[in-house]
């Protein structure tokens, strides 16, 4: 009996992001599925409520239960970190990041400001360091984070991170070729 060689499977890769919000969505998606496939990995999109499970529970809780099941088979997480209306990245990406991490799902992220966080904030807030050296906020007294880390640690230690969403694909595709 001849046997066929089975042909790899593909790994999946969850793009996370508040791309679902940029007025080119789709088209964005397109271009990262296209460089996805040149990689030989399969994209898995974030829901939009667009998609055909029909159930009686309201939308947000439908993207909300479709996007972790989208999470949870993925082999690894291409997120989008950029600064989203304000200084940090969209809270329901850090969301998913986190829960990749703690699913054991590698992560690389792109769309990181240059520089910082701490220096964002001071160039966005009015901010002092106290006699200790530490940086607050002016108005608040809050300590900054200023770990030298163009991220919250929580992030910037638990991912990779790359500058664009090309070479961050690429950066997953290393990285889960080099567990095989």
């Amino acid at each position: 009996m001849n046997q066929t060689p089975e042909t790899p499977k593909r790994p999946r890769i969850y793009l996370a992001g508040p791309d679902v919000f940029r007025p080119d969505a789709r088209a964005h998606f397109v271009r990262l599925t296209l460089a996805c496939d040149v990689l030989g990995l399969v994209a898995l999109l974030p829901a939009d409520g667009e998609e055909e499970q029909q159930t009686p529970d309201a939308l947000e809780k439908r993207i909300y239960e479709a996007n972790m099941q989208r999470l949870r088979s993925a082999d690894g997480v291409v997120a989008n970190l950029s600064s989203f209306r304000g200084l940090e990245p969209d809270s329901g990406t850090v969301f998913e990041v986190g829960a990749a991490v703690a699913l054991g799902i590698p992560v690389v992220a792109y769309g990181v400001p240059e520089g910082s966080y701490a220096d964002r904030a001071r160039a966005a807030l009015s901010c002092t360091h106290d006699e200790g050296g530490v940086l607050r906020e002016s108005a608040t007294g809050i300590a900054v984070e200023d770990f030298g880390q163009p991220l919250n640690l929580m992030l910037a230690c638990s991912i990779h991170i790359e500058p664009t969403p090309e070479a961050a694909l690429q950066m997953i595709a290393a990285l889960l070729a080099a567990q095989r």
